[in-house]
């Protein structure tokens, strides 16, 4: 039987994830203590009760802890704030707490901005702020903006605020409580509850979600617990302790080298496991599975973010709500072998020891509790360790979150990028400069750390030229956290070309996943055909992040040109990134990525289904609008584009991006006035974005305004000198216009930017240069 084509293969699996629900939990996940007996290859979870007949030391410690009040049914013992008919204006609405047939209510404006009385069902939540959940009647649990602030009176607490702090969030804003973004059975419940099964059906768009736990006990880290049960009942444990997880720590001893000031972990086996486990929640992480795989790498359940700006500061400083995991990954202390419980106690999340003494455990206090390291003399109200190396951001208005990168204070870095300072927070009353300028004095130069690729990012981030040789130099860098090496390498696809591409070559076999991740994102810079042997061999990758990505760059390739052991892995891969999508089928993003992989296989009717169902999810989703009307113009359809460009317009009319599309369809349309409005719109809207100023330009010199058109490619140049089709714009511009010494000066900066091009090399010589 000959194989069937991979295009025609794809699509056999795609269709699979536009009707069918989620499986519904095994009968082992809802067993009781009684039922778990005989060993099973699949493990079911047993719930908290059965792990707590033998573990009645760490559940006692683990109660009360924040894991154990991660969620709680809304009742007068677990609701903290005042619902004795308080009320609360934001934004314009007033919302009233109040208590009815003893259940809690609040009165505030739910879908469409209707006031109504809505149920709390839910606590979210204990310290130093409480989060409710009102469950509607799909089966959706929406967190409310609205918390109460635990905190005593007399620290400010004790009152309503919104998590938005002033900001004002309208009913029809993406942050607003009713849309999808706090939907609790997507963003939260798979950290905030143990055994969650979301249960999904996206034929008639309504959840029936389950769990275990209604909080994080035992099995949501060491995995389901029936396999571990029945040995322990059967006397069998010396065969093995039948957890998926069990974190074990033999033969792992600290060590005080001679000479040294640091004790040094050794013995046993390094124990990235458990940094990988807590990191499923305490990281900035998209899902690509339905459910956590215990005891895999988290890139075979989660993609985690890289730390880039906007979650981070440009030196890696924490800066939106990110967690820890991608700090600590930068750290010294990981590299070291430190683990999360070597602070933490992993049941009651109490710190090991109070202030200082955590850190001594293994930094001696003769060294680094003394002036000469710190600076300051050890006093009652001296700065800690934890206030120089790892300072502290409030998040949702009221909860302080330390960042665990461990770095070193750097005064001048927060003074030329704007990161946070850690010197500022006792010394803010200094003039600008002051700690800097103590910092030279102390050491006779700024300070230095492992974490010193904040300059380059930044550069980057404001698209200099030079940052592309920086950003490579860092990727190479075995010295560096493969965290950072990950990053660098994500900032490294703007900037495309021979170079770029052959560091890339060579990161995608990196032993660390995200590294991996990464290197593809700067391969995808060139054409399929070009990609297919480098992206080949990752097919077939150990871990599922690396995997489905490798699958959707190759998605496009010619099936004739493919040798049957390549079609069979590409197949393979593909069945695993439609899988990552249905895992996530009530967000319009997966059906946008479906969509967009229909496409790329060159079915336009599935692809457009596709794009359609992610609007009836999310009528405001403008990315859908975008990929749909650029399908139906390829299709001919440029009468159906526009259609769809001003439905979207009238639902996001400050989209940047639909007024360009827009502009590009009136240019098709020949009319030619009304795509350059469109298009000074979209400008208008985004002013950073390069290629909407770019195409502007184009249009505006295609229109016979030269002058204009070269005013808006030196805005694109100034507000991002690295991008190759602006420089390219402004060197013909140029040459048109007879200013051959400015002609001159973009050719050489294209030649710093893409020294191997030459096309580039060509030009110079033309120009003299």
């Amino acid at each position: 039987m000959p194989r069937p084509p991979i295009l025609a293969l794809a699509a056999a699996l795609l269709l699979l994830a536009g009707c069918a629900p989620e499986p519904a939990p095994d009968a082992s996940a809802r067993a009781d203590s009684a039922a778990v007996t005989q060993e099973s290859p699949s493990p079911g979870f047993v719930g908290l009760q059965v792990c707590a007949e033998c573990h009645q030391a760490e559940t006692l410690a683990w109660r009360g802890s924040h894991h154990d009040l991660a969620m709680q049914p809304a009742s007068d013992e677990t609701v903290l704030g005042d619902f004795a008919d308080a009320s609360y204006e934001h934004g314009g609405v007033v919302s009233t707490f109040f208590r009815r047939d003893g259940r809690f209510f609040v009165r505030t404006d739910g879908p469409g901005g209707e006031m109504g009385d809505f149920e709390i069902t839910w606590t979210f939540g204990v310290e130093p702020l409480q989060q409710y959940l009102v469950e509607f009647a799909d089966g959706r649990l929406q967190a409310l903006g609205l918390a109460w602030d635990t905190r005593p009176g007399n620290d400010g607490g004790q009152r309503w605020f919104h998590v938005y702090g002033d900001e004002i969030i309208p009913a029809d804003d993406e942050l607003h409580w009713t849309k999808p973004a706090q939907n609790w059975n997507y963003m939260c419940a798979d950290c905030h509850s143990t055994g969650y099964r979301k249960n999904y059906d996206p034929k008639n768009d309504t959840f029936d979600s389950t769990w275990t736990d209604v909080d994080v006990a035992c099995e949501a880290c060491h995995g389901p617990g029936s396999l571990h049960v029945a040995r322990a009942r059967e006397s069998r444990l010396a065969a093995g302790s039948g957890l998926i997880a069990d974190f074990g720590l033999e033969g792992r001893t600290r060590v005080l080298e001679d000479g040294a000031t640091t004790l040094s972990i050794r013995g046993g086996e390094p124990r990235t496991d458990q940094v990988e486990a807590c990191g499923r929640c305490h990281a900035r992480r998209a899902p690509i599975s339905a459910e956590y795989h215990h005891g895999r790498p988290l890139m075979d359940s989660y993609v985690p973010a890289p730390v880039t700006e906007p979650l981070y500061f440009p030196d890696g400083q924490i800066r939106d709500e990110v967690y820890v995991y991608g700090s600590f990954r930068q750290s010294r202390m990981y590299a070291a072998g430190v683990i999360c419980s070597d602070c933490h106690d992993p049941h009651s999340l109490e710190l090991k020891a109070d202030g200082d003494a955590v850190c001594a455990q293994c930094h001696l206090p003769d060294h680094y509790d003394t002036a000469e390291h710190s600076r300051h003399a050890p006093s009652a109200g001296a700065p800690g360790c934890r206030d120089c190396h790892m300072p502290s951001r409030d998040y949702m208005v009221v909860d302080p979150r330390r960042d665990h990168s461990f770095r070193v204070p750097r005064p001048d870095l927060a003074e030329s990028l704007g990161v946070t300072d850690a010197c500022g927070a006792c010394h803010g009353d200094r003039p600008a400069g002051w700690t800097t300028a103590a910092v030279r004095e102390w050491l006779g130069r700024d300070a230095r750390g492992l974490q010193d690729f904040g300059p380059t990012f930044a550069a980057a981030g404001r698209g200099a030229i030079g940052a592309g040789a920086g950003l490579r130099r860092i990727s190479q860098d075995a010295g560096q956290p493969a965290i950072v090496r990950a990053s660098a390498l994500s900032l490294l696809a703007a900037y495309p070309g021979q170079e770029s591409l052959s560091v890339a070559a060579d990161a995608l076999s990196d032993p660390d996943p995200a590294v991996r991740l990464a290197a593809l994102g700067v391969v995808r810079s060139v054409p399929v055909p070009e990609r297919l042997p480098l992206v080949e061999p990752l097919l077939t990758d150990p871990v599922l992040g690396v995997r489905i990505e490798a699958a959707r760059l190759l998605a496009g390739a010619d099936p004739g040109s493919l040798e049957p052991e390549t079609r069979d892995r590409l197949a393979g891969a593909l069945t695993d990134y439609v899988d990552a999508q249905r895992a996530s089928l009530d967000r319009p993003a997966s059906r946008l990525n479906l969509g967009n992989l229909y496409a790329a296989a060159g079915d336009a009717e599935t692809a457009e289904a596709q794009y359609r169902a992610a609007l009836v999810l999310d009528p405001d989703f403008e990315p859908a609008y975008g990929n749909l009307a650029d399908l139906l113009a390829r299709r001919g359809d440029e009468a159906g584009a526009g259609v769809v460009l001003r439905r979207g317009l009238g639902r996001v009319p400050k989209s940047a991006s639909l007024h360009h599309a827009n502009g590009l369809h009136r240019i098709r349309a020949g009319d030619r006035a009304g795509a350059l409005e469109s298009l000074a719109r979209a400008v208008e809207l985004a002013p950073d974005n390069t290629r909407f100023r770019y195409v502007y330009a184009v249009a505006l010199d295609g229109q016979g305004n030269r002058s204009e058109a070269l005013a808006q490619l030196e805005e694109a140049h100034a507000r991002h000198a690295a991008d190759p089709d602006v420089l390219w714009a402004l060197i013909s511009t140029c040459l048109r216009s007879g200013d051959v010494e400015a002609a001159s000066r973009y050719a050489r900066q294209l030649g710093q930017l893409r020294p191997s091009d030459p096309r580039v090399q060509d030009l110079l010589d033309q120009l003299g240069d």
